[in-house]
């Protein structure tokens, strides 16, 4: 047994350093696989927002449900890279309410109807509510008392708006709105106590509107609804020194508010006029348009 003892002591030496040597490799091995398996789940991580839809977070308020049914909207072509933009930002999910100040012919019902109409087919709405103040725009041919319901009094001042449906949808799809009562339309003076929640609400004409018109409609305005003003402050006021419109555009019309989600667009320009070449002659010739581009 001494005389083996030097040979069996080099044996297991060699036999500990091939253990040793697999130990070692067997280590790096398995470091490298959860080195793989790491980055497999950080890759697993980054992409999970994009397959696991997350918890919403949303307020929840009264609403009515959507529509279930798809509007075909046509829109016109010749619309200004501004009035596009303004498009635009009405679309915006930040945006809260935008202020119109434009002239005679610068598409601004229609942008804020075509607006209203999109929310609508997107379903980020339920109704499209639609303000009017209800006064006579003419100095002189005043017809007086109109007689019948509410709705018939305001049928004169809301066929505006149902000019707009009727250039924008086929009429299919107006009955549809009409039946499902998806547009609804009142006079200033009825909209006190009122909360709108999820509605596209355009003011028209509210540069006949006073502050406290005005602000009336404004503080009606709940989650989720949009709302427009329009008007020409500086041609179509029928009230006088008692118009509230121009005083709350300016109001608003700075980086704050429009941080917040209230925008103020002014449409007075040559090219905004987009009624006709007839409309644009006859403004500058007035002395009505600012800095004129002829575009004939």
């Amino acid at each position: 047994m001494v005389i083996y003892t030097p040979v069996l002591f080099i044996f297991l030496c060699k036999r500990i350093d091939i253990l040793l040597l697999f130990i070692i490799i067997k280590t790096h091995m398995s470091k490298n696989k959860r080195n793989s398996d790491n980055l497999k789940i950080n890759k697993m991580a980054r992409q999970a927002p994009e397959n696991v839809q997350t918890k919403d977070t949303s307020i929840h308020v009264s609403q009515r449900p959507k529509i279930s049914f798809s509007l075909d909207i046509k829109e016109r072509t010749d619309l200004t890279d501004k009035q596009k933009k303004l498009l635009e930002i009405a679309a915006h999910k930040n945006t809260k309410c935008v202020f119109i100040d434009g002239l005679y012919g610068t598409s601004k019902s229609y942008l804020a109807v075509l607006s209203s109409l999109k929310l609508l087919n997107a379903k980020k709405v339920d109704e499209l509510i639609f303000i009017r103040n209800p006064v006579e725009s003419s100095t002189t041919g005043k017809i007086g008392f109109i007689p019948g319901t509410s709705e018939e009094k305001m049928a004169p001042y809301n066929a505006i708006l149902f000019d707009k449906l009727e250039e924008m949808l086929p009429e299919s799809d107006i009955a549809k709105l009409k039946k499902d009562n998806r547009i609804n339309c009142h006079p200033v003076g009825f909209v006190r106590g009122r909360s709108w929640n999820c509605k596209a609400v355009i003011v028209d004409e509210a540069s006949s509107m006073t502050w406290d018109d005005l602000f009336l409609v404004l503080t009606r305005c709940g989650e989720f609804t949009k709302i427009f003003f329009i008007g020409d402050s500086v041609n179509q006021n029928d009230i006088g020194a008692k118009s509230g419109f121009r005083k709350m555009f300016d109001l608003f019309n700075d980086e704050e508010s429009s941080n917040f989600g209230i925008h103020c667009f002014e449409l007075r320009e040559y090219s905004d006029i987009v009624r006709s070449g007839l409309l644009r002659f006859v403004m500058e010739k007035a002395g009505l348009i600012k800095n004129p581009e002829k575009i004939y």
